[in-house]
């Protein structure tokens, strides 16, 4: 049995973190979503974005209405880590430290190996003797009688607890100095303090979400199904004047064919000014306009194609 896709929510907006689940909803349930987050060592970077993979409402609400997903309230299943499970956090980061440290050892003993195999006798003679110099120059810059320094008797008080240390912990994790890279992971399921099972919510009525909550939010909700249901992927449309840009297939393969714009009910008002514009719009970017009207009564949507014929 297939699991239910994880759909961590945070402030009304749900996100994906594990790459399978991603992939899953692009492949098999045509839902693209939108990446949100930074690469390593490419902070700085808008192009090519990587975890965690933001949806849109809509979708959130097509995939918890027909149990592809579920919801978790991603603030309350964090709970405070106890002692033990800081201490063995540390210790795992440690042990991958030593790790990198140690793999940058060998990498530059090697290094240095074959350096020193392609440079000839005569240069490995020169660099030997500047070596055996600065050991020269240090050793004549050194003062030829230290001062002796004897440690004056510590002041003994009465209370004797007044200048007790506290001696560090034998199991305190010490980090080393050598640098090394942190990695931060893109998932929380590995953490002991991270708890998913316990909050779960497998409908939209959960409190951790509120969309749709009006007429504009059913009609969007009710024109993205239509077009799912058709076989079509939908993405962000508001650089070209719509709400959504469709797709015939993957968004990586295929330009969009239509920019639709949603029409909350079918008594809405609609400029003739926003016609013309739309259809002059979608004709310039080679991409057919249609509004989509939605009927909350009988949960129908109603296409009409716009498209500047270009005469008149």
């Amino acid at each position: 049995m297939t699991h239910p896709i994880l759909l961590r929510v945070s402030n009304f907006t749900a996100y994906v973190w594990d790459v399978d689940d991603i992939s899953a909803l692009r492949s098999q349930h045509h839902i693209c979503g939108i990446l949100t987050g930074t690469l390593p060592h490419l902070s700085s970077q808008n192009v090519f974005l990587g975890l965690p993979l933001q949806l849109m409402p809509e979708e959130v609400v097509l995939l918890v209405e027909n149990g592809i997903a579920v919801l978790v309230d991603d603030p309350s299943a964090h709970h405070s880590p106890s002692p033990q499970d800081l201490k063995l956090w540390q210790k795992e980061r440690l042990r991958d430290a030593r790790q990198q440290i140690t793999l940058t050892e060998e990498k530059g003993s090697i290094e240095a190996l074959n350096a020193n195999r392609a440079m000839s006798e005569s240069a490995q003679r020169k660099r030997k003797e500047r070596e055996e110099r600065r050991a020269r120059v240090k050793a004549e810059a050194a003062p030829d009688n230290l001062t002796e320094y004897s440690p004056s008797p510590p002041i003994m008080s009465e209370n004797p607890s007044q200048f007790a240390v506290e001696e560090p912990s034998d199991e305190a994790v010490v980090m080393p100095s050598a640098p090394y890279t942190v990695h931060v992971p893109t998932s929380s399921s590995r953490l002991e303090w991270y708890t998913s099972d316990s909050h779960l919510h497998s409908t939209i009525e959960a409190g951790i979400w509120k969309y749709p909550s009006t007429l504009q939010e059913r009609a969007r909700c009710g024109v993205f199904r239509s077009l799912w249901e058709q076989g079509y992927y939908m993405g962000v449309g508001i650089k070209f004047g719509g709400e959504y840009l469709v797709y015939p297939g993957d968004p990586l393969r295929y330009h969009s064919h239509f920019v639709a714009s949603v029409i909350e009910a079918p008594g809405a008002a609609l400029r003739p000014m926003e016609i013309v514009a739309h259809g002059r719009l979608g004709t310039g970017t080679k991409k057919a306009h249609i509004l989509c009207e939605w009927n909350d009564e009988t949960k129908v949507v109603s296409y009409f194609s716009v498209e500047w014929a270009g005469f008149g």
